[in-house]
């Protein structure tokens, strides 16, 4: 009795809690910080796994040429680009979010920041994997560095899409 008494009790303050919070509006505010935080961990996965995968490729590489560090330095860094991108639209919608949003707001604003999130994560992977065959490439012809930096590059192109697509959306939310 006791306990069917307390649970009932605390069943009550979940509620008053949750209808107050949905008054305020930090329901609204969880979710645009739910959708930020993912935007910028999502891009730095992306960013930390390409740079795994290039960094191990530059190493083999290096260890057998080390003259050839200044041709695949840029190849290596190219998947640190997404987690950059990540950064900036988590700043960016970090200013647009208040305490004071909407539920739907709240889910605009995740709306607004998904393009970024999972482009940055998908390219910053298959960026990182193409990069390290070109980087493998250098290894065995160093004249070919300035000509393969287009192909991780061309991925690259689809995280800027994903980055400029949650510019113009974020001031969309409000």
């Amino acid at each position: 009795m006791f306990l069917s008494l307390m649970a009932a009790e605390g069943q009550e303050v979940l509620q008053e809690v949750g209808e107050k919070a949905t008054q305020i509006g930090y329901t609204g505010f969880a979710v645009a910080m739910i959708g930020v935080a993912l935007c910028v961990l999502l891009c730095g996965i992306g960013s930390s796994i390409g740079l795994f995968k290039t960094g191990t490729a530059a190493a083999g590489v290096l260890g057998e040429a080390p003259d050839k560090f200044g041709k695949v330095l840029v190849l290596v860094l190219l998947p640190a680009t997404q987690g950059i991108y990540g950064f900036i639209i988590g700043i960016i919608a970090s200013g647009s979010v208040s305490l004071d949003m909407t539920l739907s707001q709240g889910w605009a604003m995740m709306g607004a920041v998904l393009p970024m999130a999972i482009s940055g994560l998908i390219t910053g992977i298959f960026q990182g994997k193409s990069a390290v065959n070109c980087i493998y490439a250098v290894g065995k012809q160093d004249s070919l560095g300035g000509k393969l930096i287009i192909y991780p590059a061309m991925i690259e192109f689809y995280a800027i899409l994903g980055l400029i697509i949650s510019i113009m959306l974020i001031p969309l939310v409000g």
